[in-house]
């Protein structure tokens, strides 16, 4: 199953939507919003598919959110969701929140997802895989990420700033 991971959307429906598809075109079967979503236009983007957020420290308006997403069947797993795909444990949070950063390290999941620092990175950590897919906000390029957890595989996909970029 190949995963479309994106994070920091800071209210930017319109690149939200290139992102998901993107990610979608790509082979995307499961999309997890890793926080900084904002606006409920954000979780629009990701409705109808088979998606999942977190939400991130810019999130000020949680249960309003959360509340919508589920009204739109998007599975809302804040702070910190945990999913196994092919015998693989995939633990995603947004990352501002150390001790559960710890926490997923500390289990020894197979995969950590986090985004809040704007920066792709893609590094292992012990027996942990670390990996952040960039933003789509406030970032020198625009990226979002593919993760195929049975094959070990990420692939950075780049997001168009804009319809003309």
């Amino acid at each position: 199953m190949l995963i479309g991971l994106l994070s920091d959307s800071h209210g930017r429906a319109e690149v939200t939507a290139r992102a998901v598809g993107l990610l979608r075109e790509h082979g995307a079967e499961m999309l997890i919003h890793l926080g900084d979503i904002e606006t409920e236009s954000v979780i629009d983007e990701l409705a109808g598919h088979n998606a999942r957020v977190v939400f991130g420290n810019c999130d000020w308006n949680l249960k309003a959110l959360a509340h919508y997403a589920g009204l739109l069947g998007v599975a809302v797993d804040d702070p910190m969701g945990q999913i196994e795909v092919g015998g693989k444990r995939i633990a995603y949070t947004h990352g501002h929140q150390e001790n559960l950063v710890r926490r997923a390290m500390e289990e020894r999941v197979d995969y950590l997802v986090h985004g809040h620092t704007h920066r792709v990175r893609d590094a292992r950590v012990g027996p942990v895989r670390v990996i952040n897919p960039g933003a789509l906000f406030r970032a020198a390029r625009y990226t979002a990420a593919l993760l195929d957890p049975v094959a070990d595989k990420l692939r950075v996909v780049p997001v168009p700033r804009s319809t003309r970029s």
